[in-house]
């Protein structure tokens, strides 16, 4: 499965960074992060509830606007 959040605050390789770690430390989660497009593409092994994702992104410091 796999899941786009858009995500604001990020503006340099560090935020990217950041980010990619926090959703990557989730179990069943691998992560890109695109600093160009503010997004983050999610590949899930297993169900994960959005809100999961959410907070490990809220936790790096950044805010996720929406999830498709």
């Amino acid at each position: 499965m796999k899941k786009i959040l858009d995500i604001k605050g990020m503006s340099c390789s560090h935020c990217q960074a950041a980010v990619e770690k926090a959703l990557n430390g989730i179990d069943g989660v691998e992560a890109k992060v695109d600093l160009g497009k503010n997004q983050a593409t999610v590949n899930l092994d297993k169900e994960i509830d959005d809100q999961v994702l959410i907070e490990a992104v809220e936790e790096a410091g950044y805010e996720v606007t929406s999830i498709s």
